[in-house]
């Protein structure tokens, strides 16, 4: 059984020598993890909180619990000095990334109070209660000897920045554990000659743990064919809801394309799909053909509703795309269009499917009288991201495996291409020409997945916790 909310573990470090020389030490500290812990359950996941670990006996328990818990990454609260015996030996059990928070209760110590004390014991306490940076260069240390994978978070308990950071983690953490659980079905079969998107399947399920699932037309067909005129008017009513329908939209391609929505909706939930890829042509005239005309609309409302699809049969740009989805970035399926080198700038976007989450207005579906570059007509969606923030992540393949590619940029507005796909400015601070140049010579495909807000961060945690270069186009 899949578990509903990811784990991470919460591990607290201390010297049990000091609890007996210094009063109140111990609560104190077990009182800052606690609010440690409570901020991070605020992230809705499950934190397994093994309280205080400050002896190695204590430590074997500990591993022991976040081991059966099946945590993602462990965060380790240095709450003072401890030694370094006490956490190598859950490090090393457990077998997750340790994340070390050297995160102190206040910015600084108050200076004044603690001189101004006239027991030096209770001085050393206070002193000891603000000692989290203490054992960081021992734990790094032992770690570095003992090939363990780590990182440190350093500021105080109120810091913005520890808790972005935190977060950070946490949110690289829920995509590897909502890769490990994607189950990527894939439609049809690749666009002949369109050697950059094939991908090995086996490599994509080692790296991100991901199930491909191999679908049938025929399958897909079958729903088609016993779709009811209670779905199909539910349908249609669906596309007037999210889409903006454009008048010239003729009523037997709308009827058309609601077919094969549902069908698609029946086809993902028959094989409890979270991402799909497809491509097909058919011979002319054949039923496949009609489908596969038809499933623009279709699509873009599954990458709408978190179950990414995408176009060319191109596995790898699923994979980019459920990960931004995962992200809550959105994920939309797009491609190089053109270079305005009067405004420096680059235009991508795609025929279809697109995120309606991260449009700028409401997505619109229009009727394309050909589809380019391949056969039959029927309907597509236009649309623009919308201003501010965007990243663009490609999931790549080399000679040597699987890696990420990915860029920070904005969404500009400005003229774009009304030809029925999605279309919009995207502008680089390196500039579009050193840009363009930096990213192909990186080896993607041609295709990339873009959503909304600055996402390196978090995407350079998950390279690290899947074990996987990224290249960073800045």
């Amino acid at each position: 059984m899949i578990q509903k909310k990811m784990k991470v573990g919460l591990l607290g470090v201390g010297l049990d020598t000091y609890w007996g020389q210094f009063e109140g030490l111990l609560p104190r500290l077990l009182a800052y993890q606690q609010e440690i812990c409570e901020g991070i359950e605020r992230m809705d996941i499950e934190v397994v909180n093994v309280g205080m670990v400050d002896s190695a006996s204590k430590a074997m328990e500990s591993a022991l619990l976040l081991r059966q818990a099946n945590v993602e990454l462990i965060f380790l609260f240095i709450s003072t000095y401890a030694l370094s015996s006490t956490v190598l030996p859950v490090a090393r059990e457990v077998g997750k990334p340790v994340i070390m928070l050297n995160v102190q209760p206040t910015p600084s110590i108050n200076y004044r109070k603690v001189n101004s004390m006239d027991d030096r014991g209770k001085m050393t306490g206070e002193w000891l209660a603000h000692c989290q940076a203490c054992s960081v260069p021992e734990f790094a240390s032992v770690f570095n000897r003992a090939d363990i994978r780590y990182d440190i978070v350093t500021g105080y308990l109120s810091d913005e920045f520890v808790w972005k950071d935190i977060a950070s983690w946490v949110n690289a953490a829920c995509v590897v554990y909502g890769m490990r659980n994607n189950r990527l079905g894939v439609l049809g079969h690749y666009y002949c000659g369109m050697l950059d998107v094939y991908t090995d399947v086996t490599r994509q399920s080692a790296v991100f743990g991901t199930h491909v699932e191999l679908l049938e037309m025929c399958e897909l067909k079958a729903y088609r064919d016993s779709v009811t005129e209670s779905e199909l008017r539910y349908k249609l009513e669906e596309f007037y809801d999210r889409f903006n329908v454009d008048i010239t939209c003729e009523p037997e391609e709308l009827e058309r394309a609601a077919r094969t929505s549902i069908a698609l909706d029946k086809l993902v939930e028959a094989h409890q799909l979270s991402a799909m890829a497809y491509y097909y042509e058919g011979f002319k005239g054949n039923d496949y053909e009609n489908i596969v005309t038809s499933v623009i609309a279709g699509n873009t409302l599954l990458t709408g509703y978190g179950i990414p699809v995408a176009g060319e049969c191109e596995i790898k740009n699923a994979q980019a795309m459920k990960i931004m989805s995962l992200l809550n970035a959105g994920g939309s399926f797009s491609e190089f269009y053109a270079m305005d080198f009067d405004d420096d700038i680059i235009m991508l976007g795609h025929d279809g499917p697109a995120h309606f989450s991260i449009a700028e207005e409401k997505v619109k579906l229009v009727p394309l009288p050909l589809y380019h570059g391949k056969p039959g007509k029927g309907l597509s969606i236009q649309m623009s991201v919308r201003p501010g923030d965007v990243t663009l992540l490609s999931v790549c393949e080399d000679k040597n495996g699987v890696f990420l590619l990915a860029a920070e940029g904005e969404a500009v507005k400005g003229e774009t291409l009304h030809i029925g796909n999605t279309n919009s400015r995207y502008r680089f601070r390196c500039g579009a020409r050193r840009f363009m140049n930096e990213w192909c010579k990186a080896g993607p495909s041609h295709h990339c997945a873009i959503g909304v807000g600055h996402k390196i961060g978090e995407l350079k945690k998950l390279a690290f916790l899947l074990e996987i270069p990224i290249i960073i186009i800045e």
